[in-house]
């Protein structure tokens, strides 16, 4: 199951995320540098980095796991940006761009799961 991940939709629109991320963390009050700023740092880099090293495995099986492994990480990261929303932190624009985001690499990442299961080693 070999795929080139950088040549890939889903991991390229995964490295758009995590920048507008830090981009979007920048506005956040200092005091969430070691919560919610970091959380959402690191969630948002487990999405490609998953995506990246799943296309490695041997089985799209393999691959699948970490896709979904990718997927639940874009969920913790909707969850971090809600929980800004919540408290009215940052950037509204950019918190909506990054919601919007997340909410697309979400449907991708799902659609792209089922096809790699469905289709042949």
């Amino acid at each position: 199951m070999k795929h080139n991940f950088k040549s890939l939709k889903i991991w390229q629109r995964s490295m758009d995320l995590t920048d507008l991320t830090f981009e979007y963390c920048k506005g956040l009050p200092v005091e969430e540098r070691f919560n919610l700023i970091d959380q959402l740092n690191r969630c948002s880099c487990s999405i490609p980095s998953n995506i990246a090293e799943g296309s490695g495995k041997r089985t799209k099986i393999h691959f699948a796991e970490f896709l979904t492994t990718s997927l639940t990480s874009s969920f913790e990261v909707e969850t971090q940006l809600l929980i800004c929303e919540r408290r009215a932190y940052g950037s509204q624009n950019k918190l909506k761009e990054c919601l919007e985001l997340v909410a697309e690499i979400q449907k991708m990442i799902f659609n792209f799961r089922e096809y790699i299961l469905k289709g042949d080693d």
